[in-house]
């Protein structure tokens, strides 16, 4: 009785414990080689973007389903891409699996211009997109990407898309906050400055209105780059929903400007400092006690480890000092929700792509690349401690193929190239087991 009461405690606070954020970044190539359905899609090489073929006005693709190592039931969808003429542009949008069921396509945004005959769906029974945020009833792990093309003539420049992400997490995440760790965590001193402009200096008539482009812009600014700020909060406007505000927006409005961006989560000043210490940058977006709803940079932190932000919405709101337990229940309150931007170049992008995905003390299987693949494939796996491990491959049936791996292996990151030669085309499953856990990934192969 002891024993099955211990095992009952252990079982229902493992129940209780909540999932961590994860974040999926695909960039073109790696879409690419992912696609599962196709209407006149290229990839271009010079541009590393996904566009329309020469001679078409519309097309589409689907993405192979993708899988999370956690469950979540919150989601922030972003993107990078671009749509030079004002009758061009994409729209993205995601479907959820839960058991054998998926949902129905739900639209998540679109850029530049509203130019679609419909929206789409934004609902469903097990969930909603509220705006730009994914917000499901139940955990999931499993999602999908569709992207749609359109150009009004063939002789207009091809919208392109360049990188989708999706930051998922647990909703009790944000519910369970540890205010002591947070008020007592207090980064080293750190400082980006900007050229500063006030909202509502910007235009007399949208300036309430725009500190999600206005946050934006101080970003882009720090970096040197010179960007109007009027002209960019017009860019920014969705005149679908008729906001200023949409967050995947702003994000693919500085990519216009090199700038490459995410929507994400932080839950501790520390892990904001690690970001703004690696030249990157973090807009925020608060709530009460400071602002019902609100957009700001944050700039960095001071001597006593207090941060320190960019106000658009105040006229002395550069460098400006709030109270650190107001402007973390107005930050981590809404859930850590964020911009954050690198320059784009391939160190800072790598920096970018895996800035949520190291799990503390956790293995990673990733994705093989490419897949589908025929024969060759690389496989890559992340060991955060020393482990005993075994690699092995299934068919779908559950049958073991082979066993790559069964051996002791340090911490760090390993890859190896799997041939397939010889197997049929299918699904295959690449298991990765260690001493803790068990990590599954799908993989296909084409002949």
């Amino acid at each position: 009785m002891k024993h099955r009461l211990i095992y009952l405690l252990a079982l229902t606070a493992l129940l209780q414990a909540n999932y961590p954020d994860q974040q999926r970044v695909i960039r073109a190539a790696d879409m690419w080689s992912n696609i599962s359905s196709n209407s006149n899609i290229v990839y271009d090489e010079t541009s590393a973007s996904l566009q329309l073929a020469d001679g078409t006005n519309t097309g589409y693709f689907i993405l192979i389903p993708d899988t999370s190592q956690y469950p979540f039931d919150r989601g922030l969808p972003s993107w990078n891409g671009a749509a030079e003429h004002e009758n061009s542009g994409f729209k993205t949008s995601m479907r959820f699996k839960s058991g054998a069921y998926w949902s129905p396509w739900l639209t998540v945004g679109y850029w530049k211009n509203y130019i679609w005959p419909s929206y789409g769906s934004t609902s469903y029974s097990g969930g909603y997109i509220d705006y730009d945020y994914v917000k499901l009833n139940d955990f999931h792990t499993i999602w999908q990407w569709r992207v749609d093309l359109k150009r009004q003539a063939i002789d207009h420049p091809s919208p392109a898309i360049e990188k989708l992400s999706f930051f998922v997490s647990d909703e009790r995440t944000t519910d369970n906050i540890d205010y002591n760790s947070i008020l007592n965590d207090n980064p080293p001193a750190i400082f980006q400055p900007t050229s500063f402009v006030c909202q509502y200096n910007v235009d007399p008539e949208i300036g309430g209105s725009i500190c999600s482009p206005t946050s934006t812009v101080l970003a882009i600014r720090s970096f040197d780059i010179e960007v109007d700020a009027y002209d960019f909060a017009v860019d920014n406007y969705d005149d679908y929903w008729n906001l200023f505000g949409i967050w995947p927006r702003a994000v693919q409005n500085a990519a216009s400007f090199n700038l490459d961006g995410a929507v994400t989560r932080y839950r501790t000043w520390s892990d904001a400092y690690d970001i703004l210490a690696a030249n990157g940058r973090i807009v925020i977006s608060v709530g009460q006690p400071l602002y019902s709803g609100h957009i700001m940079m944050l700039a960095g932190f001071n001597s006593q480890g207090n941060p320190i932000v960019h106000d658009p919405a105040r006229q002395n709101g550069y460098a400006y000092v709030y109270s650190k337990s107001s402007l973390s229940h107005s930050w981590f309150d809404k859930g850590g929700v964020s911009y954050t931007f690198f320059l784009d170049d391939t160190t800072q992008m790598a920096l970018a792509d895996e800035q949520y995905s190291k799990l503390p003390d956790q293995a990673m299987l990733y994705q093989n690349y490419p897949n589908p693949f025929n024969p060759n494939t690389i496989i890559r796996f992340n060991l955060s401690t020393g482990s005993n491990l075994k690699l092995s491959i299934y068919n779908v049936n559950g049958r073991l193929i082979q066993v790559l791996i069964q051996d002791q292996f340090p911490a760090g990151d390993h890859r190896l190239v799997w041939n397939a030669q010889g197997l049929t085309a299918g699904v295959y499953l690449l298991r990765l087991e260690t001493e803790d856990e068990t990590i599954v990934r799908r993989m296909t192969l084409l002949k």
